[in-house]
């Protein structure tokens, strides 16, 4: 082989190389980030349950954008509002009759290709306990959350959470609250509507049959999913 073709094979190779390096090199980078924003994620359900209020707002951006929506009951705006959602159900004083755990569970992460923002969906299962003048209400939910990502200086950190409830079960007859002190819900209570533009009628919770919209395609046929379909034919599209 003549000198010159050998090199333009060792050039050859090299570019090829550095291909390859550059694509492991995203890869990694990749699962860093997923890992980091699964780390993220979880840190959320931790704080939330024993009402650790500064730890738990800072896990969000300081985006004009951040809002913690609760489908079709709340919305809580700018990074303050997760303070503020702590302490409107009740947690801004430590009580010991207070409890909030919302596990974290069945994540699925996909970062996008400017690897600053990304996007998530997970289910959330859990129990609360939340004193009240005439006891303590409460509950057992399974809900389902949706939530953009965004990097901050280097840092994943929560920008939009959107959580749909899909039951919320108050005062089941076996308790882990006392029965002297299990306060019954109030007859009269009427969720507030969110900002929006939630319909009067809108509800997640069983049996309504709704599906939070995935932010992801099918991971095997790259197709849109159906639930928009199946909502309209419900009448919550």
């Amino acid at each position: 082989m003549k000198e010159k073709d050998v090199e333009t094979k060792i050039t050859l190779l090299e570019s090829q190389l550095k291909e390859k390096l550059a694509i492991l090199d995203n890869k990694i980078r990749n699962l860093e980030d997923i890992e980091e924003i699964e780390k993220l994620q979880r840190a959320y359900g931790y704080y939330l349950e024993p009402a650790m209020i500064d730890e738990f707002e800072d896990l969000f951006a300081d985006d004009p954008d951040v809002a913690l929506n609760f489908l079709g009951k709340r919305i809580f705006k700018g990074k303050d509002g997760a303070r503020r959602f702590l302490e409107a159900i009740g947690a801004g004083q430590p009580n010991p009759e207070f409890l909030h755990i919302a596990m974290q569970l069945s994540g699925i992460v996909n970062v996008d290709p400017n690897g600053q923002t990304a996007k998530g969906r997970w289910y959330g299962w859990g129990a609360a306990a939340v004193p009240e003048d005439k006891g303590v209400s409460q509950s057992f939910f399974v809900a389902v959350y949706e939530v953009e990502y965004i990097k901050e200086n280097g840092k994943w950190k929560i920008k939009i959470l959107t959580l749909s409830m899909d039951y919320h079960i108050h005062n089941p007859k076996d308790s882990f609250v006392k029965q002297e002190r299990i306060a019954a819900l109030d007859p009269n209570y009427v969720r507030p509507r969110s900002e929006f533009g939630v319909p009067d009628n809108f509800n997640t919770e069983y049996p309504s049959g709704y599906i939070l919209p995935f932010h992801f395609k099918h991971p095997v046929t790259g197709k849109e999913t159906s639930e928009s379909k199946r909502n309209a034919a419900l009448g919550l599209g």
